[in-house]
């Protein structure tokens, strides 16, 4: 198995870490039920919530962590993960191409995205297989509901026992939404506990995904209010924003309702599909990655993307760009997994690409030579909305312009080379200047698409 890292550096606009802060005060005021005018004691109080840790960072944490593995199974699989603007890294993941013993032909792998802490989502990374294959469920000569009732009771079984440990050892508040997969030489068991996600992609298409665990869905909301709790801003009891979740104790503490009864409970949903030639990939995704791209979105711009490069730690870790471009302020995570029948490169698509390429160099060479006729700097900004604006053919569907924001940047930066070499050094200097700001500064495909974080108003 291969790994490696990358790093970056972006800071964060002002109007949001505003927005973020006047939000988190609405709900605060909202809850407390206080009123439009307030004394001088509660403006006190406001001034202290102010200096309250923020869930978010003042810039991005862009190391990526990224592997990859395979199989004589003909599976293979990329994992990458990034802190992004979240304040902690509370996900975690599990990756095994083959199990052992009599299962050496089974994969597993699963995302667990942790909240209020990492404990849960990181014990569940080390744990939760060996919990469900004690159950005796899964078995070589395999029976698929006796496999779903495996899973289940492993569930079931690692949330019990993380609950005496919790009270034991003074665990933190924290709880983890589990995504995975189970993948038998026959089936491919999908497992779904939260709002975590995975998808299978079979013949070019989402054939399957799984189904987000929020307390707004009718029975999620049935058996939260059977419980004693509701739903309030979309989230239990005003605060939890999944229904079903491995940890979050503190929504499990009446002792007389069984597990599953819970205000949040920790039993997974789990079906079963038969393995055809025609799959192609499978996607596992915490989400981070799905308040930014929707299923046929994602599926389109992986798919287009394997045909351009053979390398699955890079399409994950361009599909992290892409979420983060396109607004996420979450952690992100992203398991894929090829099968045989996965799309291969091709020097068509290659060609396509590196005209594509080429269209969007001589696009932004000819914005550069209108303003700089009129006398004007050209800055990577202007750039970049002059293009989202234009009509470009091949774009990657699923990404559009916005996956290619590192060729945009790269020929701008071409072209402030080629001026240095033209104009005089003070000239440089301010070019120079100009374009360190913006490649710093570009949040054109980021946070909100529809703002100017750099300037702080509406495009």
């Amino acid at each position: 198995m291969r790994t490696a890292r990358r790093a970056s550096n972006v800071e964060v606009p002002s109007f949001l870490r505003q927005l973020v802060k006047e939000t988190e005060k609405m709900v605060t005021f909202f809850f407390k039920g206080g009123s439009r005018e307030r004394g001088c004691e509660e403006e006190d109080n406001l001034e202290d919530e102010d200096t309250m840790p923020s869930p978010y960072l003042d810039h991005p944490n862009l190391e990526k962590h990224v592997a990859e593995g395979g199989s004589s199974l003909g599976l293979n699989y990329a994992v990458a993960s990034m802190q992004g603007w979240r304040a902690q890294m509370e996900d975690a993941h599990t990756c095994m191409t083959q199990l052992k013993g009599d299962l050496g032909d089974w994969a597993y792998f699963a995302v667990f995205d942790g909240h209020a802490g990492v404990t849960v989502a990181q014990y569940c990374s080390r744990n939760l297989l060996d919990h469900i294959l004690t159950t005796g469920g899964i078995k070589a000569n395999e029976d698929p509901d006796q496999v779903k009732e495996g899973i289940r009771e492993g569930f079931l079984g690692i949330d019990r026992h993380m609950h005496k440990m919790a009270r034991k050892d003074n665990w933190d508040r924290s709880g983890s939404t589990a995504a995975a997969v189970m993948i038998s030489p026959r089936y491919i068991y999908f497992i779904n506990c939260g709002d975590s996600r995975t998808f299978l992609c079979h013949n070019g298409q989402v054939v399957f995904y799984t189904e987000d665990h929020k307390p707004f869905n009718p029975r999620e909301k049935e058996r939260i209010q059977n419980a004693g709790g509701s739903v309030t801003l979309q989230r239990i009891n005003g605060s939890l924003a999944v229904s079903r979740a491995l940890g979050d104790f503190d929504f499990k503490e009446v002792d007389w309702r069984p597990q599953t009864e819970q205000l949040v409970s920790p039993e997974p949903e789990v079906y079963e599909l038969e393995r055809t030639p025609q799959d192609e990939f499978l996607v596992l995704a915490c989400d981070g990655v799905w308040d930014a791209i929707g299923n046929e979105e994602l599926c389109a711009f992986i798919r287009n993307r394997l045909q351009v490069c053979d390398d699955l730690r890079d399409i994950c870790t361009q599909v992290i760009d892409l979420c983060l471009y396109k607004g996420s302020l979450d952690n992100i995570s992203i398991i894929i997994v090829c099968f045989p029948g996965a799309p291969q490169v091709s020097q068509e698509a290659l060609q396509r690409e590196a005209d594509l390429e080429q269209h969007i160099d001589m696009k932004v060479e000819g914005d550069w030579m209108m303003m700089r006729s009129k006398d004007e700097d050209p800055d990577l900004l202007y750039v970049i909305k002059f293009l989202a604006a234009e009509e470009i053919p091949g774009l990657p569907p699923g990404g559009g312009i916005t996956s290619k924001r590192d060729c945009i940047i790269g020929a701008y930066q071409k072209h402030i080379m080629n001026l240095r070499t033209q104009e005089p050094m003070v000239r440089h200097s301010c070019i120079s200047f100009s374009h360190h700001y913006y490649l710093e500064h570009n949040y054109c495909f980021s946070i909100c698409s529809s703002f100017c974080p750099v300037k702080n108003e509406k495009y």
